[in-house]
């Protein structure tokens, strides 16, 4: 256990470290960049799943609008969890600038 997770106090604080990632998907003539956010848990709620991965942007918008997300035991497994959730539909929102 990393020295920042001693600093929770209660389970219910849900203390979590934050990792931050870019990905950029191909839309229109340019391209369109995706944060994603990373959370690592110190005591998730499911202990098999410690990290959640969440991108800033939806895609499908027009359809049925989706936000990419991703759930793992390491932050590799749910980070690719996520880009592939952000490539699993189009981005049909503004055109990049």
């Amino acid at each position: 256990m990393e020295e920042w997770a001693f600093a929770q106090l209660k389970p219910t604080d849900q203390l979590a470290q934050l990792r931050f990632f870019s990905v950029k998907k191909p839309h229109g003539a340019g391209e369109v960049e995706f944060r994603i956010t990373v959370w690592e848990y110190v005591k998730p709620r499911d202990p098999e799943m410690p990290f959640f991965a969440q991108a800033d942007k939806q895609t499908n918008q027009k359809t049925m609008p989706f936000t990419p997300t991703g759930w793992g035991r390491t932050l590799l497994d749910a980070l690719a969890e996520c880009i592939e959730a952000v490539h699993r539909f189009p981005y049909e929102g503004p055109e990049a600038g």
